[in-house]
């Protein structure tokens, strides 16, 4: 590293060599975070798979929740990746592979749902109780984490949060309201 001085006095480091490797502690990071997304992945294709052997509206349906549900998901753990050191091409990389898994639980949802029909409410509801989980594990706690220092947008957080959380949840509704209008739309 070669600092460039400046006159208006601070300095700018560039490199231009390899970069330095994660720490063996970033490197577990990366792991259980691929691992954690892989096994969420797989939970989610399964209720995909098991929805859409149900009925169209309800694999639809349980679709549109999944993919509301996993857009911010999945941009949180490219942050952390990325944070963690993981080359950008690893990350696409490792994401790939984890989505990979929603496939085959997908797969192995909607093979369950035929041949085993009685078994996919116990499929959906294994799998609501993972996103309660999931927001209570994950999310709670980050809600009700304050602010960095006393009085740093503490009502902006607030209003932002519940924001979110009302969006979801209107999301949420929406689709439990419009399920019957979409099931009877797309019967012939």
């Amino acid at each position: 590293l070669k600092p460039h001085g400046h006159p208006h006095g601070h300095s700018h480091e560039h490199s231009h060599g390899p970069a330095l490797p994660p720490s063996p502690r970033a490197t577990d990071i990366v792991w259980m975070v691929v691992l954690g997304d892989g096994i969420h992945n797989l939970t989610d294709g399964l209720a995909i798979g098991a929805a859409f052997s149900h009925s169209l509206s309800s694999g639809l349906s349980t679709a549109l929740a999944v993919l509301c549900h996993e857009l911010p998901h999945e941009l949180g753990d490219l942050a952390v990746l990325l944070r963690a050191g993981t080359a950008p091409r690893t990350v696409l990389l490792l994401n790939l592979l984890s989505a990979l898994l929603s496939c085959l639980g997908a797969a192995a949802g909607a093979a369950v749902g035929q041949s085993a029909s009685h078994l996919t409410p116990w499929i959906l509801t294994a799998t609501a109780g993972i996103f309660l989980y999931v927001a209570l594990a994950d999310m709670l706690p980050e809600v009700l984490r304050g602010a960095e220092g006393p009085g740093e947008g503490t009502w902006g957080r607030f209003l932002l949060q519940n924001a979110g959380f009302l969006l979801g949840s209107g999301i949420m509704l929406g689709i439990a309201l419009a399920e019957g209008h979409i099931r009877a739309w797309l019967q012939p």
